[in-house]
Parts: structure tokens; C-alpha cells; sequence
């Protein structure tokens, strides 16, 4: 018999959210997870609100919220809020009910220097990995350090004169820059300073863009340590040195690298502070033969193979944030915002793998 087609359906519904969810649902067990950091991170959020006034939208939503943009790579907080209020797997997530109205997207707008500015996302990072059932998962002892290019939100046509002169022959837009030689020393974005004119390698074009650093522990490939620093050739190893430098307060640790990391100045820095380089050795080319920074005594042992193997594998964690996080360009302007937005990226993928690994 055909149904009855109705184009309205029932005015009230008694089925809770909950039950709308599938029991082996991924998003179950990463909600539960999320849940117990916040309560561990209750504390902390407290002491950025006043006692004061009236209430505002909970940090915990908010965070939360911030989490499901990475998880499905959504655009910008004002399409979040859109799926925010009609989704009911979003809803769920967040922990609003079905008759609750969002909030406005300025929320995040007028939140997220409050957020940063007390390291919020770098407080949930080191609580999740110092989770119960997360620990056991980690290395403390073999590492791998990357980075990756994150292109900024800002044109070749903001990149003008820090002078304020001219910029040739054209409608004076900065559009006609064929032909000039632009340099970070003499140029500057005018839509985002801190962003730089910078090229992964030879032959390659440049970008206004940042870099990323991880740091990966090399038993599971989870990412315990991440930041963001204007793009520059030096850029990548003097980041690895701070964060590594943390790493190796209790233990010596080793460290994979790639061939961009093997100078002189970097491995000794890194054997200052008790980390044995693993680097990929770089002996340039027949044309212009360089001498390597690593030796025999380092790459003769089996465990310089290992991490030679395992370094390559931080690459999925920035294809993760680029194919399905926000990662790829950033849509937030200045070094604290990408910044934050970067270890958003890392505590996602963090949270995406750690189930499974728990039930493996």
C-alpha cells in the first residue's frame, strides 16, 4: 500500500538526541573522551570569567564546537552555526537540546582572543595526553619533528613597500608586481604582517604563508607537541630545538628529521639538550657536494634506520588537517590565531585516532 505523502511533519517530537545517535557511532566514544578533559580543565576555564554580569556561552560548548569544524572541515563559524542548528548529531556533540537556539558567530569572534591568550588549546593537548588511557599509547623516548607550509589569508596584492612607495607602472593596487623584486625586508602584507613571502623549495612558488612544526611520538604517530612560527629558512629547526627541549627534560630522547634539519649549528644544539639527531643526511648534489652534520657512529646503529622509517609518517597528520581539517588555508590573520588554529588541528587528529587505538 503507498503512503501518505504529508509535507509537515508532527509539531512535537519525544525522541531524545541521544537516541537519534548510533550506538558504534566514532563521534561516541571521542565525545566521552572531550567530556572528561573539560571537567579536568573545569579549573582553568574558570578563571578567565568574571563573577560577574550576565552568564555567558559555556567554554566547554564552545571548544566543542571549535572541534566538530575540524572534524568535518567547516568553512567558517558562521556555516558552523548554521549546521549547529539543525544538525542533531552537531547538537549532540555540543551538548545544546533540540529546542536550545544557537548563538551568534561573533561569539567565537569575541571569545577566541580570551582562549588564546590563556593557551587553552595547549592546556587540552597536554591534558589529553596525560589522560589515563591515552599515556600508555605514547613513546617517551623516539620522536620525529616536521613542517609544512600553512598558506595565509592574504594576497599577492597586499604584499606592498613597507615605505609606502608607489608600486610601479599599473592602477597602483599592488596587482601589477610583474617584473619587481619583493623581499620580506623591504615588503610587507598589508592584510597580515606577521604572514611571509616564502617557497617549500627550489623552483617552487613563493606564498604568503606560515609554517607549521609537530612533533610526533613515534609509537603510535600521535602528535604530543605543535606551534606556529613566521616563515623563514631557519624557521623549522629553532622551533624543533624549543619544543624537543621539553621532550628531553626526564630522558635522552631521538629525534627523525628530514635533510632540511642536518646542519652543523642544529645537531649540536640538539645534542646540547639530550636529544640524539636521527637527521636524514644531506650531501647535496655531484654539482655542489656538501659534508653531512651526521656521521658513522650515528646511522651505523639500527635505531637511526627506525626513526629514518617512522619520521615519514608526520606527513599524515598535516595531510589529515589539509585534506579534512582547516589547515590547508588558514582563515584567521596573525601568528596567535593560526597558531591556535593549528593545535585545534592536532588535538582533532589526536582525538580521531586515539579510540582506535584504545580497542586495538
Amino acid at each position: 500500500m503507498r503512503g501518505r505523502f504529508e509535507d509537515q511533519g508532527g509539531l512535537f517530537s519525544y525522541v531524545e538526541p541521544e537516541s537519534r545517535i548510533p550506538a558504534r557511532h566514532p563521534l561516541r566514544q571521542v565525545r566521552a573522551l572531550v567530556r572528561e578533559v573539560l571537567t579536568e580543565l573545569s579549573w582553568s576555564l574558570g578563571k578567565l570569567y568574571s563573577h560577574q554580569g550576565r552568564p555567558s556561552i559555556p567554554p566547554e560548548q564552545l571548544l566543542s564546537a571549535l572541534l566538530l569544524q575540524a572534524f568535518y572541515g567547516v568553512r567558517s563559524e558562521r556555516q558552523l552555526m548554521e549546521q549547529l542548528n539543525y544538525n542533531l548529531l552537531f547538537r549532540w556533540f555540543v551538548g545544546l537540546s533540540p529546542d536550545e537556539p544557537v548563538w551568534d558567530a561573533s561569539v567565537f569572534t569575541k571569545n577566541r582572543e580570551r582562549l588564546q591568550g590563556a593557551d587553552v588549546f595547549g592546556k587540552f593537548m597536554a591534558k589529553l595526553l596525560n589522560h589515563k588511557r591515552v599515556k600508555p599509547l605514547l613513546s617517551d623516548e623516539h620522536f620525529s619533528v616536521d613542517g609544512t607550509l600553512i598558506e595565509a589569508w592574504a594576497s599577492h596584492k597586499s604584499f606592498k613597500p613597507k615605505d609606502g612607495s608607489d608600486n610601479g607602472p599599473g592602477k597602483g593596487d599592488g596587482s601589477n608586481f610583474h617584473g619587481q623584486k619583493r623581499k620580506n625586508d623591504t615588503h610587507q602584507s598589508t592584510s597580515d604582517p606577521d604572514a611571509r613571502l616564502y617557497r617549500k623549495a627550489a623552483g617552487r612558488e613563493a606564498r604568503l604563508c606560515y609554517l607549521g612544526h609537530v612533533v610526533m611520538e613515534n609509537r603510535n604517530g600521535l602528535a604530543v607537541a605543535g606551534t606556529v612560527t613566521r616563515a623563514n629558512g631557519t624557521a623549522e629547526r629553532r622551533a624543533s630545538e624549543r619544543m624537543l627541549k621539553s621532550q628531553a627534560k626526564q630522558r635522552k630522547i631521538t629525534v627523525g628529521a628530514d635533510k632540511a634539519y642536518d646542519t652543523a649549528d642544529h645537531v649540536a644544539a640538539l645534542r646540547a639538550i639530550n636529544v640524539t639527531p636521527h637527521v636524514t643526511q644531506n650531501t647535496g648534489t655531484p654539482k655542489r657536494p656538501r659534508r653531512s652534520a651526521i656521521d658513522g657512529r650515528t646511522t651505523r646503529h639500527a635505531g637511526y634506520a627506525i626513526s629514518q622509517t617512522i619520521r615519514a609518517r608526520a606527513e599524515c597528520i598535516f595531510g589529515w588537517g589539509k585534506q579534512h581539517g582547516t589547515m590547508r588555508k588558514t582563515k584567521h590573520r596573525g601568528l596567535a590565531s593560526v597558531g591556535a588554529d593549528f593545535m585545534l588541528n592536532l588535538i582533532a587528529y589526536n582525538l580521531i585516532r586515539i579510540p582506535k587505538l584504545i580497542a586495538a
